[in-house]
């Protein structure tokens, strides 16, 4: 069964009721490689689109975003909408449209459903460039600047800002239109406020820099020539005590945001604000969980709320906040060790395994099961290490080369690594003609759930073969920073951060495709696995740097993945049909959570248990620390696994969960099984059941737990 549809199908639109930059990490000169940076050829694609239909000329000489919050605005007609917390934002004709969205949900499936609450436009729109309703003029890691050229529009759109902000120029007349009726329509004496009523329910706020003159028929408002900053916010519950709050922050504005690593473990934010007095922004729960009231000067309004589908978003007021994590210590071996008594068993499977490694027998050319084979037998190298049975090794180092050199070389026949200069980034072969092939690699779909594989096999293999290592590094940094590059833009081959959100603190996967619901990701494992093997990568190549940059975004991801793909019994932040039937997300969107799975329906539970898990890592267990979760999940799985046509590899994924809490009768069950997934083997099951130690029922929040330098990290 594969694990990603061979095209990235588009979301259906909603139907009711249905369901820039140095490569990263740069070392010290002095020990920089001669080839530092190493590029792979160059290659034209055809299937990758012209990123110049919306863009700046000033941003194409710079490698662009493939994966980022506003991807749909550069796609296709620009016109999909985007999240931009708390609103979704839709860009089409020289105007844009805002929605506060409200919720469709069941037991399947939950979606911010886009309504065209209010729609900024010039009145006397100058001749529109067909096609090109918008241009990009900058974006930063929390924000986006749409400039739209034929109505003397630009607008600031920030993350997380209740306010919607637009800066017009040449005394433009403005209309504010509705599919809503009015109910009811005032001014501040000053006229630089207007309240709106709609029929909706819902109440808007209009502020302006200068006095400016609205009239209102029933559904559109309309203004004279004006000049200066619009801000427009919808009240919460169209509550009072919200109005003084958005009265009192309508003044200062910002117009972008930056996110930056300063010291291990944490993530700063700051905005770049005009006008005058405090910034007030809004923190989803993450956030809330993360920012450090001893780091920040910042005020927490805790009952000023907005409605999100990713849990209540908060007010903070502060132009920086730092979010700090527990650390993650990032090892090649397991957490807990493994009992001496238990080796015997171990280097039985070993030796068998390790019998199987033929790199001529491989039939996928994909980079994708290709990099999952390179991983597999790389976890054998290790588990070799840690029982203590080195005999292996050097066959297992042979076959790393033999699968590993031939696409860090380009000598792979049936595909390989190519460097593309349009958006910057690499492609395989196969995908340059192809967006379906290597499941969308070659338009920037999944990169960091491939080279993460790849990354894998390369830190092992530097490890047991540092001269190897030496020859490659230039080739094994090249693909990390692919995905991982911490650069700005200037003279870099790679896009900053290519699938990590710094706003939402996890990846997206979705790369250059346009889709009604904004980006999505399914696997959080993989993405997990992506980062903690470029922090392994950092130890084989004694690159402190890369280490703790890896093990920060494995953290980050980790929390990500526990607050918003694992789904709690009670927990309050999704609706209470969904939480009732689900305890993961199948395929989590910008906009939508979904039980299915690209490759599997609901009922696959043991897929999406799998897909959630694989591969099996020193790091799953810091994933799946929270052993009371996890006994739910496995109790709400295991059902699932007496139908008919399961496969033996998703049933190893179930029993090796259930290996935290029951290690005995897992390990019954794993012996039993006459199968594994390609990425898995019996040996690193064994390992898995017999790294396990006694467990107590408790998360990886707030402990040390895992981590042995917790102590020096802050």
């Amino acid at each position: 069964m594969p694990y990603k549809p061979p095209t990235p199908s588009p979301s259906p639109p909603p139907q009711s009721p249905s369901p820039p930059q140095t490569p990263t990490m740069p070392q010290h000169s002095h020990h920089r490689p001669p080839n530092f940076p190493f590029l792979f050829p160059k290659a034209q694609s055809t299937v990758l689109p012209d990123p110049s239909l919306f863009l700046s000329p000033s941003l194409l000489s710079s490698p662009l975003p493939t994966n980022s919050f506003f991807q749909n605005f550069t796609l296709k007609n620009g016109d999909q909408p985007e999240y931009i917390h708390p609103y979704l934002i839709k860009s089409s004709l020289s105007s844009l449209s805002v929605s506060y969205p409200s919720q469709s949900h069941n037991s399947s499936f939950i979606y911010q459903i886009f309504v065209v609450d209010l729609t900024i436009s010039a009145t006397n729109k100058s001749d529109p460039n067909p096609g090109k309703s918008h241009v990009i003029s900058s974006y930063s890691d929390l924000s986006v600047t749409l400039d739209m050229p034929s109505s003397n529009f630009r607008f600031f759109l920030v993350r997380g800002s209740p306010f919607l902000t637009c800066l017009i120029t040449g005394n433009t007349e403005i209309t504010i239109s509705t599919i809503h009726a009015i109910l009811s329509f005032s001014s501040s004496n000053s006229l630089t406020k207007y309240t709106v009523k709609l029929n909706n329910n819902q109440t808007w706020l209009i502020y302006s820099s200068s006095p400016i003159n609205l009239s209102h028929d029933l559904s559109s408002i309309t203004s004279e020539g004006f000049s200066g900053i619009i801000r427009i916010a919808v009240l919460p519950d169209s509550d009072p005590k919200y109005e003084a709050i958005l009265d009192r922050f309508s003044s200062c504005y910002p117009i972008s945001g930056d996110a930056s690593f300063t010291k291990p473990f944490c993530l700063e934010y700051r905005w770049e604000k005009k006008g005058w007095g405090d910034l007030l922004m809004l923190a989803h729960p993450l956030h809330l969980r993360l920012l450090s009231s001893k780091d920040s000067d910042v005020t927490v309004l805790d009952d000023f709320k907005y409605n999100s589908i990713d849990g209540e978003l908060v007010g903070v007021v502060g132009d920086s906040w730092v979010l700090k994590t527990d650390p993650v210590s990032v090892t090649w071996h397991s957490i807990k060790g493994i009992k001496e008594e238990s080796y015997g068993e171990i280097v039985d499977a070993l030796v068998k395994d390790v019998e199987g490694l033929d790199s001529s027998a491989i039939t996928t050319t994909s980079s994708y099961f290709y990099g999952k084979l390179i991983a597999r037998a790389a976890r054998l190298a290790l588990i070799a290490e840690e029982v203590n049975f080195l005999d292996v090794i050097p066959t297992i180092r042979k076959f790393l080369k033999e699968t590993i050199d031939p696409w860090l070389e380009g000598t792979f026949g049936g595909n390989g690594f190519l460097h593309d200069d349009k958006w910057g980034g690499i492609v395989t072969k196969q995908g340059l003609t192809d967006s379906g092939a290597d499941f969308g690699f070659g338009i920037y779909n999944d990169h960091h759930y491939h080279l993460g594989y790849f990354l894998y096999g390369i830190a092992v293999l530097a490890k047991v073969d540092p001269a190897w290592g030496r020859k490659y590094r230039s080739q094994a940094y090249s693909l990390m920073a692919d995905f991982m590059n911490l650069g700005r833009r200037s003279n870099s081959n790679y896009t900053r951060l290519r699938c990590f959100d710094l706003y939402k603190l996890h990846s997206w996967a979705g790369g250059l495709t346009e889709f009604a619901d904004g980006r999505n990701q399914e696997s959080t494992s993989e993405a997990v696995n992506a980062y903690y093997s470029a922090a392994l990568m950092g130890l084989a190549y004694g690159d402190t740097h890369l280490v703790a940059t890896g093990s920060m975004l494995a953290a980050l991801e980790i929390h990500a993945a526990q607050t918003w793909w694992h789904v709690k019994e009670g927990d309050k932040l999704y609706t209470e049909d969904f939480t009732g039937e689900n305890r993961l997300v199948g395929v989590l969107w910008a906009s939508k959570r979904d039980s299915g799975l690209w490759f599997a329906p609901p009922a696959w539970k043991e897929c999406r248990l799998g897909i959630q898990l694989l591969p099996l890592l020193p790091i799953s267990e810091v994933l799946f620390s929270d052993v009371g979760f996890v006994r739910k999940l496995v109790n709400w799985t295991l059902p699932a696994l007496g139908r008919e046509g399961v496969g033996e590899g998703w049933k190893g994924f179930v029993y090796a969960l259930e290996g935290i809490y029951d290690k005995e009768i897992a390990l019954e069950k794993i012996k039993n099984l006459n199968d594994h997934d390609d990425g898995n083997t019996l040996t690193n099951l064994l390992w898995w059941i017999h790294s396990r130690g006694d467990e107590e029922e408790v998360g990886w929040e707030g402990g040390g737990k895992f981590s042995w330098f917790g102590y020096y990290c802050h």
